[in-house]
C-alpha cells in the first residue's frame, strides 16, 4: 500500500567528513531542528534512512492544533504557531499552512462542560478559545447533520499539508548550509572518552560533537543499541483523502471521525476516536510503564495480533557499526490502513456531512505514531551520553508542534536560553521518580 505522494526531494551526494551537529531522522522534527541550527551558523548533517518526511510526518492529519493538547505542551505549541505563521516566507516554499480554526464538537452536556473547562487553560495566553453553539456553530459547519450541544472553537488553530511541509523545511535547511542525505542510515554513535565523537553511517564515519536523535518510531531501537532506555511504543492511525468537494473550511473533530480541508479541494478524513495497537514484544516489556496511559485511553485503543509481532521479534536489538541495521532493511514504514476503520470513519463523516456523498475516496494510508507513557515528547539531552540529544515521542502531536520543537531542540544544543521551559520534556522523568502519566487537561 503506497503512502502519500511526497514532493520530490533531491539528496545531497557527498557525506561530509565532519559536522558540528548530526541530526538523525528526516521527519518534521529533524528537519525543523536542522533548519534552526543551520540558520544559526552551525554546520549540520541531516541523515534520513529513507525519504524526507516519508513516514508519520507525511501521514498525519495535517492539523496545526493548540486546542485539546496536553497542557504541558501549550507554551511550546504557541511558539510553534508563531513559527508556522512565517514558515512559507522563511522557507521560500509553500507548506499549505492556513489558520482556519478547529472545532471539537460536544454531543452531550458532560462533554460540553469538559471542553469549556479545557478552554480556560488558554485564558492567560491571549489566545481566543471559546464554546460556540446554535447559528454560529452551524455557520462554521455548513450543512452538517449532527445533534450536539456545541463545540470548542479555537480560531488560531489551522492546517498545513504534511506532504509539502517537511520537504520545504528540509530544503530551507539546505539553503541555509545544511547537508541533507536521504537513503543514508545512521547505524550507531561513535563514542570516545564517554561522549559523542561522531556517528557511523552506512556510507562511513562522520566526526561531530553533537547528535540529535529525531527518529520517530525508530528512536527506541536506535537508543537501545546505544544503551539508553527510551520507553516508546507505536500506535497505528488510518487516514484517507477524498476528491474535491464543497464543505467547511474549519477542521472538525467529532465522535467517530475527524476531517480537514486540503489544499487540493478534497478532505482528509480519519477516525476521531480510534487508533490501532499492534501487540509486539515491546508491548510486554513496557506494559507496566504504560499502564496509566492505557487506563486513560482504553476506550480509543483497539489491540490486535498482526504481522508486526513477527517483524519486531526478528528485528536485531543490538549490532556493530559494520553490520547492516534494521534501518537499512526497512527504509520507509508503510503499514496498511485498517479497512474497518476506513469504513466506520467514512460512514460517520458522511452521516454528519452530506456533501461527502458526492465525493470519492481517492487514497488511504496508515502511519505509525511514536508514543511515550505520558503522551508528551522527549526533547532533551541525555545525561549518560554527553553530546547526545533526543527529540521523539510526540504521541500524535508532532506535526503541528514540529517547528516549535525544532527551535527548542536547537536552543538546548547551542546552550542558549530555551524558548520554553524544557523541564517537562526531559528524558530523566522516566527514571527520576516523577509521576509519569497523561494529563487530561480537564
Amino acid at each position: 500500500m503506497p503512502g502519500p505522494k511526497l514532493k520530490p526531494f533531491l539528496s545531497d551526494n557527498r557525506l561530509p567528513k565532519q559536522a558540528d551537529v548530526v541530526v538523525i531522522g528526516g521527519g518534521i522534527i529533524g528537519a525543523s531542528t536542522a533548519l534552526e541550527l543551520a540558520e544559526r551558523g552551525h554546520s549540520v548533517l541531516l541523515c534520513e534512512k529513507g525519504q524526507i518526511g516519508g513516514e508519520q510526518s507525511s501521514r498525519n492529519w495535517g492539523w496545526v492544533r493548540l486546542s485539546q493538547r496536553d497542557t504541558r505542551e501549550i507554551p511550546l505549541m504557541i511558539q510553534a504557531i508563531r513559527a508556522w505563521d512565517g514558515l512559507d516566507h522563511r522557507t521560500g516554499r509553500s507548506t499549505g499552512y492556513v489558520k482556519s480554526g478547529i472545532l471539537f464538537t460536544a454531543p452531550t452536556d458532560k462533554v460540553y462542560a469538559q471542553n469549556e473547562r479545557w478552554s480556560r487553560h488558554l485564558a492567560g495566553h491571549e489566545v481566543e478559545c471559546r464554546m460556540v453553539s446554535g447559528a454560529e456553530l452551524d455557520g462554521l459547519m455548513p450543512g452538517h447533520r449532527m445533534q450536539m450541544k456545541g463545540a470548542l472553537y479555537t480560531p488560531a488553530d489551522g492546517r498545513a499539508e504534511p506532504q509539502w511541509a517537511t520537504p520545504a523545511i528540509a530544503e530551507a535547511a539546505r539553503d541555509a548550509g545544511a547537508t541533507v542525505l536521504t537513503n543514508c542510515a545512521v547505524r550507531s554513535l561513535d563514542i570516545a572518552a564517554g561522549r559523542v565523537a561522531g556517528v557511523i553511517t552506512e556510507q562511513g564515519r562522520v566526526k561531530c560533537s553533537t547528535v540529535v536523535l529525531a527518529g520517530g518510531a525508530w528512536s527506541r531501537l536506535f537508543a537501545g543499541n546505544a544503551g539508553i532506555d527510551l520507553p516508546q511504543l507505536k500506535v497505528l492511525n488510518t487516514v484517507m483523502r477524498t476528491t474535491p468537494a464543497q464543505g467547511p473550511d474549519t477542521s472538525v473533530w467529532a465522535n467517530g471521525f475527524a476531517l480537514r480541508k486540503r489544499a487540493d479541494g478534497g478532505y482528509t478524513v480519519a477516525s476521531g476516536s480510534e487508533s490501532t495497537v499492534d501487540l509486539v514484544p515491546d508491548s510486554f516489556r513496557l506494559a507496566r510503564r504504560f499502564l496509566p496511559a492505557l487506563a486513560a485511553e482504553w476506550g480509543s485503543l483497539k489491540f490486535r495480533m498482526s504481522g508486526r509481532w513477527q517483524i519486531e521479534a526478528k528485528e536485531a536489538r543490538s549490532w556493530r557499526p559494520d553490520q547492516e541495521t534494521p534501518f537499512e532493511r526497512t527504509r520507509v514504514l508503510d503499514p496498511e490502513p485498517v479497512p474497518r476503520v476506513l469504513r466506520s470513519s467514512w460512514a460517520a463523516a458522511t452521516r454528519a456531512f452530506p456533501f461527502l456523498d458526492k465525493a470519492d475516496i481517492m487514497q488511504s494510508w496508515a502511519g505509525l505514531i511514536d508514543v511515550t507513557p505520558d503522551a508528551i515528547p522527549v526533547v532533551s539531552s541525555v545525561d549518560s551520553v554527553p553530546g547526545l540529544n533526543i527529540a521523539t515521542g510526540f504521541s500524535g502531536h508532532g506535526f503541528g508542534i514540529g517547528p516549535g520543537a525544532g527551535r527548542l531542540m536547537a536552543d538546548l544544543v547551542t546552550g542558549v536560553n530555551p524558548v520554553v521551559d524544557p523541564h517537562d520534556f526531559r528524558l530523566s522523568r522516566f527514571t527520576d521518580g516523577s509521576p509519569v502519566r497523561p494529563d487530561s487537561g480537564f
